[in-house]
């Protein structure tokens, strides 16, 4: 094998197709842009979503629904997983650390979804009155 000898495999380069080139090449006349139409002419297009001056699909349809941006910063945890934890004073860094909240958690509400048996002192969390009714029930407080 020598340099002047290496060439592309087969299949791996073709020509580009080159329209308006006479009837005989097949892409002639209009060179595959069809009849007539904004497509048909040079530098003839239009936006994403423009439906040819019908009310586009974005705004027939209602708009709906609203998230947030704050939502990231607020998380909850339940009275179960409070006494899977098993740790006598918890606050929102042993939260973190544990892998029940959120890194971002700023705010955490302990909201009453299941039983609490151990007695829990939670400082910096807030508390819904049933749960909190609950946690004091059980021996723990709120700080």
């Amino acid at each position: 094998m020598e340099l002047n000898g290496i060439k592309p495999a087969d299949g791996a380069k073709h020509y580009k197709r080159r329209v308006g080139r006479g009837i005989g090449s097949g892409l002639g006349k209009t060179a595959g842009r069809g009849h007539k139409g904004q497509k048909s002419r040079a530098g003839g297009y239009h936006k994403v979503g423009f439906e040819g001056g019908q009310m586009p699909m974005q705004r027939r349809l209602p708009k709906r629904g609203f998230k947030s941006a704050l939502l990231k910063f607020n998380a909850e945890i339940s009275l179960n997983a409070l006494n899977a934890l098993g740790v006598a004073e918890v606050d929102i860094l042993v939260l973190k650390q544990a892998g029940l909240v959120g890194e971002l958690a700023k705010v955490v509400k302990v909201i009453k979804t299941g039983e609490i048996s151990k007695a829990v002192k939670l400082t910096g969390i807030g508390a819904t009155a049933a749960a909190k009714a609950a946690i004091e029930a059980a021996g723990g407080s709120l700080a």
